[in-house]
């Protein structure tokens, strides 16, 4: 299989769960922060971006600048943190309970047969799901550095599909054996129906 390192972010607000610590959440015994990174625990490196303490075992941690800029910013924290000739890298929310290692095998697959700046997967009604795709780096640096640079207030609170906005996007079905892999979780009940999954 292709090298690849991955990005999970962790650093949202959890807004619709009064604002807890989101991806400590546990579905099926397990957070959904250590679920997300047992599905790229073949990545390296793996680099989660926001709070974790502890930190877990073989994670390279940091923060986005300032915390709370959002999950572009976070992406470029996460990205720095990658050694220089990282040439894939997988990111993703840490609220996708359901992701597994063939889910991110698929992706992988996926973007290595075609030219695209990444692949990501989409639901049934046609949306993407951003934050649960494989994206080549030098891309996704080069969409950094021009939104950065063009848009009043740099990379914080930036949307983000104004990242990608300009990348060639491959467009995943899934299709494989049980429920969907970017299934998110941004409410309890969402948290309750992945634990109906899981069981």
């Amino acid at each position: 299989m292709q090298t690849y390192a991955a990005v999970v972010l962790a650093g949202g607000a959890a807004r619709r769960m009064g604002g807890v610590d989101k991806p400590a959440r546990r579905v099926g015994g397990r957070s959904m922060r250590d679920r997300v990174l047992a599905a790229v625990a073949d990545a390296a490196p793996r680099v989660l971006v926001g709070p974790a303490d502890p930190a877990p075992p073989g994670v390279r941690v940091t923060r986005e600048e300032p915390a709370g800029a959002g999950p572009v910013a976070a992406t470029a924290a996460g990205l720095a943190l990658l050694d220089p000739d990282t040439a894939l890298v997988a990111l993703l929310a840490a609220d996708l309970p359901l992701l597994t290692r063939e889910a991110v095998a698929v992706l992988l697959r996926e973007l290595t047969s075609t030219g695209a700046d990444g692949v990501c997967y989409v639901d049934a009604e046609g949306r993407r799901q951003t934050l649960c795709g494989v994206w080549r780096v030098p891309a996704l640096r080069g969409a950094l550095a021009g939104l950065a640079s063009g848009r009043a207030g740099g990379l914080t609170g930036a949307p983000v599909r104004a990242l990608l906005g300009g990348l060639t996007v491959r467009e995943v079905a899934w299709v494989g054996a049980g429920p969907p892999p970017w299934f998110d979780c941004d409410t309890d009940q969402d948290v309750r129906r992945a634990e109906e999954w899981v069981r």
